[in-house]
């Protein structure tokens, strides 16, 4: 049920890429396996955007590593809730561990870890939660290969700002106070700036580190 709204919010930006890969010659047994065997959706979009025919795989690989780079710090932070799972689940717990389901699991490993209880984090719901965020998500995408040309642009409507608008709704679970956010907003300064001047994915790992280094500084003065 904690997945269900960020499921739902998959499906505009999902049929966006599907429709945005059948149009690059994908088939609809090619995408699933796009979004299936990297679950990551603003790699997908990039490598997308890239695509041509035939298509320059170094290119894809390296700008799909760079944007794929903040799962590096992401799976740092899970790295304390993991050492009490069973080993054979962990890979399966990182591989599933995209923005939202990371969010939800952390959130809730916090919540755990506040009222003394363990495993920090629990692999029913965090699982439960993945999967069903998983299946949405390689569905989703399939359809909008095959209904995708059918419906038209989505984008025309409004339905490509799904994905901004999801990322707010994590940012607001994840608040603890301004002193907190100083990382957030120093990321975003040095993401925006870059982007702006910069091209490629360059604005992903140079956002994160100055989101870590912000985080160092605060957590100095605390």
């Amino acid at each position: 049920m904690a997945a269900l709204p960020f499921a739902l919010s998959f499906v505009p930006a999902a049929l966006v890429l599907g429709d945005e890969a059948a149009r690059k010659g994908f088939s609809p047994v090619e995408v699933p396996l796009l979004t299936g065997l990297n679950f990551a959706g603003g790699s997908e979009f990039a490598a997308i955007g890239l695509w041509t025919s035939p298509p320059h795989i170094l290119l894809i690989v390296a700008v799909t590593f760079l944007v794929n780079s903040r799962h590096i710090l992401m799976g740092a932070t899970f790295a304390r809730y993991l050492g009490r799972l069973p080993r054979r689940a962990v890979p399966l717990v990182l591989f599933l561990m995209c923005d939202e389901a990371w969010a939800l699991g952390l959130t809730d490993a916090e919540r755990r870890a506040e009222a003394g209880r363990g495993p920090l984090l629990s692999l029913p719901y965090y699982l439960g939660g993945a999967l069903f965020l998983y299946v949405s998500w390689v569905v989703s995408t399939t359809a909008g290969a095959l209904v995708g040309p059918v419906l038209g642009d989505v984008r025309a409507v409004g339905l490509d700002m799904a994905f901004p608008a999801l990322f707010i709704v994590l940012l607001r679970g994840l608040w603890r106070g301004p002193r907190a956010a100083a990382p957030w907003v120093a990321s975003l300064i040095a993401a925006g700036t870059t982007y702006l001047l910069v091209p490629g994915g360059w604005y992903v790992p140079v956002g994160a580190a100055c989101g870590l280094l912000a985080a160092g500084v605060t957590a100095e003065r605390a």
